[in-house]
C-alpha cells in the first residue's frame, strides 16, 4: 500500500484508536529490531502465511534506510524447489533466541505445535510480538500484542498495513535536516484530503 492510501486509511479511521495502536506497537516493532542489527522473524499459522505483511516491510525497509525491519518469513511449508527466501521452515524458530524477534500474525488460533515453538522462542530470549484475533494463549506468550477481534471495525489486513506503514516512518534523518520523500508525500496527501479551511 502507498503512502497516498495509508494517509487516506489513516483518515478514514481517524477518532478510532488504531492508528495510534499500530503507531504504538510499530515502534515496540522498530526497536526491538533495530538495536540488534535484524534478527526478525515472521510467521503465520497453518492456515495464514502473512506473505503479504513481509513484501510491505520489505519495501518499508528500503524506502527508510532500515534493513533491519526486512522479515525472515518463517513458513509451515516448505517445498523442495522452493526459492531460500520462501524455504525457511518451523525449526528457524527452535532456533530463534536472544537479539532476535519473532512477529506472529494470526486472525486464528494456532496450534498446539507453534505455540509450544513460541514458548520456546520466548524461553531462549527472543522478543515475541503477536498480531492476532485475541485469543489469551498467544496474549500471554507475546511482549507486545495488538488484537484485531470480530467486533472491531478493522480487520487483521488492515491493521497490518498500518503496522507496516508506521514501522518505516520517522526512522532515519533525512539528510541535509530535509524531510524524507515518503513523509513529504504523506504530508502532502493529508493536506489533499483534508476538509476545505471555512473562509470567514
Amino acid at each position: 500500500m502507498d503512502a497516498v492510501r495509508v494517509a487516506l486509511l489513516r483518515e478514514v479511521l481517524a477518532g478510532t484508536e488504531w492508528p495510534a495502536a499500530a503507531r504504538r506497537f510499530a515502534g515496540t516493532l522498530r526497536s526491538s529490531v533495530v538495536p540488534h542489527g535484524g534478527g526478525l522473524l515472521l510467521v503465520g499459522t497453518a492456515a495464514y502465511e502473512p506473505w503479504h505483511l513481509a513484501a510491505h516491510l520489505v519495501d518499508e525497509s528500503t524506502w527508510s534506510g532500515l534493513p533491519e525491519l526486512t522479515p525472515t518469513l518463517v513458513r509451515h511449508r516448505v517445498g523442495p524447489g522452493d526459492p531460500a527466501h520462501l524455504a525457511v521452515g518451523l525449526g528457524r524458530i527452535e532456533a530463534a533466541g536472544r537479539g532476535e524477534t519473532l512477529l506472529l500474525v494470526a486472525p486464528e488460533r494456532p496450534g498446539a505445535g507453534l505455540l509450544e515453538r513460541v514458548h520456546a522462542a520466548r524461553r531462549a530470549g527472543a522478543t515475541v510480538l503477536s498480531l492476532d484475533n485475541g485469543a489469551p494463549e498467544v496474549g500471554g506468550l507475546a511482549h507486545e500484542t495488538l488484537a484485531v477481534t470480530g467486533t472491531d471495525d478493522v480487520d487483521l489486513d488492515t491493521v497490518q498495513h498500518l503496522v507496516s506503514a508506521a514501522a518505516g516512518e520517522n526512522s532515519a534523518p533525512a539528510p541535509r535536516g530535509r524531510r524524507g520523500f515518503r513523509d513529504r508525500l504523506c504530508r502532502l496527501a493529508d493536506q489533499l484530503t483534508a476538509p476545505p479551511s471555512p473562509r470567514w
